[in-house]
């Protein structure tokens, strides 16, 4: 077992969320000033949070839970390098740098699940592809497993399902 409580690389250990706090709270302590803070969110969709004007890091608790810890302490090096980096910094070179300074191994967006079983809206194209929306479709889509364009052989049905 590691400093962070991880079991190592092959840990297939989900994250408990009170560890995930501890992290946070210790990497804000060792890379960042006392104005800065962690806290859980409820996205659906991403990862974790950098909020530069309130000096506050989140993570989503719904994804925090079912990721894997290396996965998580990913997610807070990535959040972290967002702070040392600078709102101006993006993903850019600045960012990428500090990020690499920190441990961090991952791209710039997380490639995980996200939470599709909260989603409220359910779709299904003709052939079968599912597809999850978090807000009601306001417009006609298409599959784009199915065609790189829209194309209304391939037009998804929603339902409500929450």
């Amino acid at each position: 077992m590691d400093a962070w409580g991880c079991t190592g690389r092959g840990s297939v250990r989900m994250a408990d969320l009170d560890r995930v706090r501890v992290w946070a709270e210790s990497l804000i302590r060792i890379h960042l000033d006392d104005s800065w803070s962690f806290g859980f969110d409820h996205a659906r969709r991403r990862a974790g949070l950098t909020d530069h004007g309130a000096h506050r890091i989140s993570v989503s608790r719904h994804l925090a839970a079912r990721y894997e810890d290396d996965e998580v302490h990913q997610v807070l090096l990535h959040e972290v390098a967002h702070a040392l980096a600078g709102f101006d910094a993006g993903h850019g070179a600045r960012w990428k740098r500090v990020a690499k300074e920190l441990g961090y191994e991952g791209g710039r967006l997380h490639d995980g699940a996200i939470a599709t079983e909260l989603a409220p809206w359910v779709g299904h194209c003709p052939a079968g592809h599912e597809h999850h929306r978090f807000r009601r479709p306001t417009r006609t889509a298409s599959c784009g497993r199915c065609s790189k364009g829209f194309d209304a052989r391939h037009r998804i049905a929603w339902k409500r399902v929450r």
